[in-house]
């Protein structure tokens, strides 16, 4: 097989253009600290119900931490639990989530929280809810026929009115 220069110059451009992108791409990954999540913690996703803080999943003040409430939420078939919640605005939030049964998502519309939820692990994610408001969260996984019905609602409430 025969490859005329202007090829060989458009082939060597092509392959040295792709390895520039993955250098850069890998260099700023590293960089800034990305690294997949970790997952370190687990829990026996048949027993969720039995296990604290799922057994009770809602809204919780704490103190002596980083964050002023713990939310917990537990998703399952189509359905999340709690189905609706009221956040004082300006709180620090812990959302702490799993699933009982199949990999479900977690996005909460209009926010940059976006978390998959999987059998066996538990998924964490610290915000600050500083906009009042109704958000949206939905299951942006595929789980299932009843998927389009998976919801919950944030209610971010101010609590001096």
């Amino acid at each position: 097989m025969h490859l005329h220069r202007y090829e060989k110059w458009w082939i060597t451009f092509g392959i040295g253009s792709l390895v520039l992108f993955l250098i850069i791409v890998g260099i700023g990954a590293f960089h800034q600290g990305h690294q997949p999540p970790s997952s370190v913690k687990t829990i026996n996703y048949e027993q969720v119900d039995k296990v604290t803080p799922f057994n009770e999943p809602g809204l919780t003040k704490v103190s002596g931490k980083d964050w002023d409430y713990e939310l917990v939420v537990v998703a399952s078939a189509f359905m999340y639990m709690p189905a609706e919640v009221e956040i004082p605005v300006g709180s620090t939030v812990k959302i702490i989530a799993t699933t009982k049964d199949v990999v479900h998502g977690y996005g909460v519309t209009g926010t940059n929280i976006n978390m998959m939820l999987e059998p066996g692990y538990i998924s964490e994610y610290v915000t600050t809810m500083d906009k009042i408001g109704e958000y949206l969260v939905v299951c942006n996984e595929y789980c299932g026929t009843g998927h389009h019905t998976m919801k919950m609602m944030y209610k971010v409430v101010d609590v001096n009115e």
